[in-house]
């Protein structure tokens, strides 16, 4: 895991370029569990080259050819609410089977999005404030080590603001916990026995945790758990029939999905489809594909999950840490400059196996790429952060 890192909040917007964009994972600790990551070996072959014309297409061939994933995909939905369908790669090293279109995938911390839109809607039904302290909400629930929930705003906790450590750097090798159940607490108190990273409100710094504390949130004001509310609240009322909260001790992925991998080696990889989600909870644990991707982030800053005020305060960023320098972070929203002008509002998720990256422009352009590893290098895990801005960009 890299470690989080501090910056100071600032409200100016996001200006990073093309290299920078969503790179979450080398600037904050993203992807949840130790995996040692060499660079993935390029055991796949890639799909054959569309046209020249083709620049999603190419972007993803060379994924598998250069990057070593053994398989890429991706949705792109122009601003005629037409999607083209993208794959690359094989879905299963060992059979070669095709990458399913539009396949379902862990979308990891693109589950904070989700997560962060009902604690927006329970915003604006008045059930609770933004600018409250937990405690007022969840008394006594964080203490220890200098972590007090009297100082610590949910708008804090939202934008990664708070100082909470990151209980994703107190985790054992991710072969120790694959296929184990954590409860919510569990996690909690694993980022609690750290010391804050910065006081409240005094820098940026990627917590998972925070957002474990957002979800046990929505479950003491709604009575019901966090999974059977994003369900209820948007999942269902925007019909993305192939995007679901996992049961609890569910390990598989339903339907049809291409495996997610892990190198052990300089050449080899190991299938890790197969793990208890309970590790990410409210912080990465939802699937989905690319298509249902798409159409949330399209609802969302179409305004049919929230109400103006609140995604207004959704859009609200603050300054993120370079590398490189300008990301801004909203209320589990990323807003990012593309290279061919303009910005892309979304987030990202890294979770053992995959690894997605998504935007939306204001435009109502929008596209997901996801990949079936994690990225071995920094420079392998920007060229699927410039395969997102290729697919934005394309349909301009």
């Amino acid at each position: 895991m890299p470690h989080s890192t501090v910056a100071s909040p600032s409200t100016r917007p996001a200006s990073a370029g093309r290299r920078g964009l969503l790179a979450l994972a080398t600037a904050a600790a993203v992807a949840l569990g130790t995996l040692g990551l060499a660079t993935a070996p390029a055991t796949a072959d890639a799909a054959p080259r569309t046209g020249p014309a083709d620049h999603v297409q190419t972007s993803l061939n060379d994924l598998v050819r250069d990057g070593g994933f053994p398989a890429a995909l991706a949705a792109v939905r122009g601003r005629d609410g037409r999607t083209r369908d993208y794959t690359a790669g094989v879905a299963d090293l060992k059979t070669r089977a095709k990458v399913p279109v539009n396949g379902r995938v862990r979308i990891g911390s693109n589950t904070k999005t989700f997560v962060a839109v009902v604690v927006l809607q329970l915003a604006g039904e008045g059930k609770l404030d933004l600018d409250a302290p937990v405690e007022e909400y969840l008394p006594g629930l964080i203490r220890g080590n200098g972590n007090d929930g009297r100082n610590i705003t949910i708008r804090q906790l939202l934008q990664h603001t708070s100082g909470l450590p990151d209980y994703a750097r107190d985790l054992p090798p991710f072969s120790e916990f694959q296929h184990r159940y954590f409860e919510p607490r569990e996690l909690l108190d694993r980022g609690l026995a750290q010391k804050p990273v910065a006081a409240p409100g005094e820098g940026w710094s990627y917590s998972n945790t925070g957002y474990v504390v957002l979800g046990l949130l929505v479950q003491k004001v709604t009575g019901r758990p966090i999974g059977e509310e994003v369900t209820g609240r948007i999942i269902k009322p925007l019909g993305l029939r192939d995007t679901y909260w996992p049961g609890v001790g569910e390990q598989e992925i339903r339907g049809a999905h291409p495996h997610g991998y892990a190198p052990t080696g300089p050449a080899s990889m190991v299938d890790v489809t197969r793990m208890d989600p309970s590790t990410a909870w409210a912080a990465g644990q939802l699937i989905a594909t690319p298509r249902d991707v798409n159409s949330f982030l399209v609802a969302l800053l179409g305004g049919k999950l929230l109400k103006p005020a609140q995604l207004e305060e959704m859009r609200r960023t603050v300054e993120m840490p370079a590398p490189p320098a300008g990301w801004g972070y909203g209320l589990g929203l990323m807003k990012i400059r593309l290279s061919c002008g303009g910005y892309a509002w979304g987030h990202g998720g890294d979770v053992p196996g995959y690894e997605t990256r998504n935007g939306v422009t204001e435009d109502g352009r929008s596209a997901m790429v996801a990949v079936t590893a994690l990225p071995g290098t920094p420079a392998v895990g920007q060229q699927v952060n410039a395969a997102l801005d290729t697919a934005l960009c394309a349909g301009r």
